[in-house]
């Protein structure tokens, strides 16, 4: 098993796989607003995460803001959304805790 942590994994998890979308958006937007006004843009993402209580979980907030060049100045937009993630012992974080069960066992040894 791999113990390096996979974040490019991690990202497309986020906003149950949404986030990626709005960061191509954003950032093919605010491309498109410099080569035709000439001026600069700027796309910023912030991760933010905070302890679930006691356990072994994170909640990410995940914020998306850009500003796009304008004919007369500059539009601006921002949206920020949170995912609940596990952490595995060697860092990973998942949408899905990494528990295996031995589907050999009886219930009794299960239990």
């Amino acid at each position: 098993m791999n113990t390096k942590p996979d974040f490019s994994s991690t990202l497309e998890e986020l906003d149950a796989g949404v986030l990626l979308n709005k960061i191509s958006r954003a950032a093919a937007d605010v491309a498109l607003g410099v080569v035709t006004h000439g001026k600069k843009g700027k796309v910023v993402i912030t991760l933010d995460l905070d302890r679930i209580g006691e356990s072994s979980q994170v909640n990410v907030s995940h914020k998306i803001s850009y500003i796009k060049p304008t004919l007369r100045g500059k539009a601006s937009e921002e949206d920020t959304t949170v995912t609940p993630m596990y952490i595995n012992p060697h860092g990973h974080m998942s949408v899905s805790p990494d528990v295996q069960i031995d589907l050999f066992k009886t219930n009794e040894e299960n239990a």
